[in-house]
């Protein structure tokens, strides 16, 4: 795209924006700080390096493209190569099964910090925060209850390793000088009728109070709920209704997953119910085709809404942004870049909302210039800023990435 149209096009939509009262340079600002946490298990498919059995705990890769990475070079690799392609600085979300175990087996209850050094080093070295998860699947204890069993020997076993994953993500935090978010998500749940559901409650809430209460100022622990998992469709234990009320009382941030609820269910409107009794949020952007499919982000109503509520809520500075979704069935580098894309174009699209005005009219009553507005500013020229944000930052503009990501697939993917 040729420089004079990108900044002949921003002039008209800065004075097109700024007759409604907002600031476009502003808003590239804030959207050039918000840092999205990358999920290194696009990669490779949540394979991981611990072994190559197939993925269990309720979840599954579908698809197989070739070229996925692997091993941790290539893994790395691919994150660098996809940070050429994307504007601002952003982050890397890893699982525990990603650890460098130098080609040795080591169980999950003995997982340590020096697993994960090398992450540390090469962060640093490519200017990237790291975040965290520990990983409760796809592990011969894994079964249908981890946290949540009652058998105490397999639940202490990932006690202790989610309680090893916080110390981790603790490290990688003091490294960085910026707390390394760390997510636990189990999959816990049964098939079919289930008549102990308290009891299982009551268990994994006990847990997670002996996980969290070790003090470590390095790091965040944020608790993930879950719809329901493939083969464990009839009850999960960590429940929406589970982990609002344990993160409500416990002062833990919630993460929504938006591939965690009923596809007809509003999951924006849950934002500024959650911030009201919890400390801050933890967004993991997914697209539910059918329930928690981890297709690929896209530019939809779902996702703009999402961080229109959360904009309108006044709380970006309340909340973190990762990706969760793991595509095999196109290109994994093409993957990482339209849901990234997609979700910074989300988050513009909400800074550009003229939302002074918008909140006037609502406090006045005046129902119809509002909804006017409201639809009026869906066809703003919200395209070119967003091609000035990327112009300004030196990455590929519109869909010059294509052409980027075909030569990494001939020169270095396709060859795997």
């Amino acid at each position: 795209m040729k420089e004079s149209n990108i900044l002949n096009a921003y002039a008209n939509a800065k004075e097109r924006y700024a007759a409604l009262g907002v600031d476009t340079d502003k808003a590239i600002e804030l959207l050039e700080k918000q840092q999205i946490s990358l999920h290194c298990w696009q990669t490779d498919d949540v394979s991981g390096f611990e072994n190559d059995s197939s993925l269990t705990g309720g979840i599954q890769a579908t698809g197989n493209y070739p070229g996925r990475a692997r091993n941790i070079d290539e893994v790395r690799a691919d994150l660098e190569f996809v940070k050429t392609l994307l504007a601002g600085n952003h982050r890397v979300n890893i699982h525990e099964i990603y650890g460098d175990f130098g080609g040795k087996f080591v169980d999950r209850d003995q997982v340590g910090v020096e697993h994960f050094q090398s992450w540390i080093d090469w962060a640093k070295d490519n200017n990237f925060k790291l975040d965290f998860n520990s990983t409760s699947f796809s592990h011969p204890k894994s079964g249908d209850l981890s946290l949540a069993n009652p058998d105490k020997e397999i639940r202490d076993f990932w006690i202790e390793h989610t309680k090893r994953c916080r110390r981790i993500a603790d490290a990688m935090g003091k490294a960085q000088n910026d707390p390394c978010i760390m997510n636990i998500w189990v999959h816990d749940g049964q098939k079919d009728y289930t008549v102990n559901r308290k009891k299982y409650r009551e268990i994994l809430a006990e847990s997670l109070d002996e996980i969290l209460k070790e003090d470590l100022p390095g790091m965040k622990s944020c608790v993930e709920a879950k719809l329901f998992g493939i083969g464990l469709e009839s009850y999960t234990v960590g429940s929406m209704d589970f982990y609002e009320g344990y993160c409500a009382t416990r002062k833990v941030i919630y993460t929504l997953d938006t591939g965690h609820y009923e596809p007809t269910e509003n999951v924006a409107d849950k934002v500024s119910a959650l911030l009201l009794y919890v400390p801050e949020l933890m967004l993991h952007v997914s697209r539910p085709v059918r329930w928690d499919s981890d297709h690929v982000t896209v530019m939809n109503d779902m996702t703009l809404d999402f961080f229109k509520e959360l904009v309108r809520s006044d709380a970006l500075d309340r909340a973190h942004v990762g990706l969760d979704y793991f595509d095999a069935s196109i290109n994994r580098i093409g993957a990482y870049i339209i849901g990234t894309r997609a979700t910074q174009k989300c988050i513009l699209s909400a800074l550009l909302e003229p939302l002074d005005t918008l909140r006037k009219l609502e406090a006045e009553g005046k129902g119809f210039q509002k909804l006017a507005l409201l639809e009026e500013a869906k066809t703003l020229p919200f395209g070119a800023v967003y091609d000035y944000f990327n112009y300004k930052n030196g990455v590929p503009v519109g869909e010059e990435y294509i052409a980027s990501i075909e030569k990494y697939e001939k020169e270095v993917t396709s060859k795997r």
